[in-house]
């Protein structure tokens, strides 16, 4: 069996994490990490935590949950629970895959999770077609994921990386060994202790170092053979 799918409840009704959290825990497929009681508890949470399905009331003191979505950057795959309909139109512009009403049966809940397993193996199909397009890391407190065709090279920055992409550069909260890990093999490669290179985004190459988009990056002795072994193919 694969590991349960991540879920948070984000609601200021203590009644409405009970129902919730009882139908959560019916569903072995499902597993709740957490239960905040207003948005600054949620985004506090989804800056350090990756999250499959949010539960998420609309109707909230201070951050209201159409608030929410539209303040995070990126944010999990959400069905919205409310007591009121007329926000159920707007809220399918932000990737919003239900939308339950107060008070929630167990039928209908079943009903909303079937849609998000449908829209997660949607998303296994592409996946297995595409294999890996991008890389999740976290840039400023939040997640946010970098296509891996835009990535032309990264940088060692102490305990940050710093990510040169075709559109901008990030510093990301990730060493550059566990960034290794995180990209197919196939079209990056190490080429010194702090550089990790697209080989093809290799325009040109020197003896001692590599040229992509106008910036020299040096190559490392233990690294050179394998590099002009992997260019050649």
């Amino acid at each position: 069996m694969k590991d349960p799918k991540k879920c948070i409840i984000v609601d200021d009704e203590p009644a409405a994490h009970y129902v919730l959290a009882n139908y959560i825990k019916q569903n072995p497929q499902l597993e709740l990490v957490f239960q905040g009681y207003n948005g600054i508890e949620a985004m506090n949470y989804l800056r350090e935590n990756p999250v499959d399905l949010m539960f998420l009331d609309i109707n909230m003191p201070e951050i209201s949950g159409m608030e929410l979505l539209k303040i995070l950057p990126t944010h999990p795959k959400t069905i919205l629970t409310t007591a009121y309909s007329e926000f159920a139109l707007e809220s399918y512009d932000y990737g919003v895959i239900d939308y339950l009403l107060k008070p929630i049966y167990f039928p209908r809940f079943l009903k909303a999770i079937d849609r998000f397993f449908s829209t997660e193996q949607v998303k296994s199909r592409e996946e297995e077609e595409i294999v890996v397009n991008t890389v999740s890391v976290k840039v400023d407190g939040y997640f946010i994921e970098i296509e891996l065709n835009q990535l032309l090279f990264a940088q060692s920055f102490g305990n940050y990386v710093k990510l040169h992409t075709t559109k901008r550069t990030y510093l990301a909260s990730i060493t550059t060994t566990e960034l290794e890990k995180c990209l197919p093999e196939k079209n990056f490669m190490r080429i010194h202790k702090s550089y990790i290179v697209a080989l093809d985004k290799i325009e040109a190459t020197e003896k001692d170092f590599v040229v992509i988009k106008n910036e020299k990056l040096p190559i490392g002795i233990t690294y050179k053979r394998e590099l002009t072994d992997r260019l050649k193919k």
